[in-house]
């Protein structure tokens, strides 16, 4: 398919790097009008610039409520429609040594930004979206939010979160053909997890980081490893009238990893 979404007005959160530039790209790539926001500004204004003048950088963050009406007013302003909401932007928190020593010192950051931006996001695009014949609404969540698992347990419970709401408002504004989905990917490298370290981890990150990736993919029954381009893909899924008829879904990004264990290999069986 070509220009999938020609015509269309889209916001992307976290739309600077990783996962959200993915997204931005493929968008621009369909031929929609992107809105990059983001608070690295450095980043997301060489974006829209490389990109031209379908894309526009607004800086945003996601944890003031504020910032998100005035991001969907600039957008209007700007492009004159809102027909996708992307709710990319997120954090992890801090990586520590078990439970007995999470101090919870970041759990208003983690949850302003995971949650309630998601949450304002969403409902400030279906404001304008009831009133202008509906749209599509995608909320970033993980498979932390579906498996659960030791260590960034304030990351795991908001994106748990992200996946109930969406479930919620999906119910809620149908009414309306403002259709809301989540996508949780699960092992994608991008700077995220970097930001989970704490300083007295930040020295043996690396080595952290590639045992955790080890064991993921150990886990995963798909071998291939996993990119933002293939979450861009689900993305652009939900982003499209291929999903019209789709609503209050979880789709795992995960090469199969919430699916359940990993069977042994064994080699096909031959007849004869």
């Amino acid at each position: 398919m070509v220009n999938e979404l020609s015509g269309k007005v889209a916001i992307v959160t976290g739309g600077a790097s990783g996962i959200g530039r993915g997204i931005v790209e493929r968008f621009h790539g369909e031929g929609a009008k992107v809105v990059i926001a983001d608070i690295q500004d450095d980043l997301g204004e060489t974006l829209a610039a490389e990109l031209g003048g379908m894309a526009v950088y607004h800086h945003t963050d996601v944890s003031d409520q504020a910032h998100i009406a005035e991001l969907i007013a600039a957008t209007v302003r700007k492009f004159g429609a809102l027909d996708v909401m992307v709710n990319n932007a997120g954090r992890s928190s801090p990586l520590k040594r078990g439970l007995f020593n999470e101090d919870f010192e970041e759990f208003d950051s983690v949850m302003r930004i995971n949650v309630l931006g998601v949450m304002a996001g969403t409902r400030d695009a279906a404001r304008y979206m009831a009133e202008h014949g509906g749209g599509s609404i995608i909320n970033m969540s993980s498979i932390g939010g579906i498996l659960a698992g030791g260590g960034v347990t304030s990351y795991r419970a908001s994106k748990a979160a992200v996946i109930q709401f969406t479930k919620s408002a999906a119910i809620e504004l149908a009414q309306w053909e403002i259709r809301v989905n989540c996508i949780a990917p699960g092992n994608i490298p991008t700077p995220l997890l970097q930001t989970a370290a704490s300083d007295e981890d930040r020295e043996r990150l690396e080595k952290f980081e590639a045992r955790i990736r080890q064991q993921m993919r150990d886990d995963r029954p798909l071998k291939r490893e996993g990119t933002p381009d293939d979450v861009a893909e689900a993305t652009l899924y939900f982003a499209t009238d291929r999903s019209r008829y789709v609503t209050g879904t979880v789709l795992p990004v995960d090469g199969g990893t919430v699916a359940g264990k990993v069977m042994p290999p064994r080699k096909p069986k031959q007849d004869g």
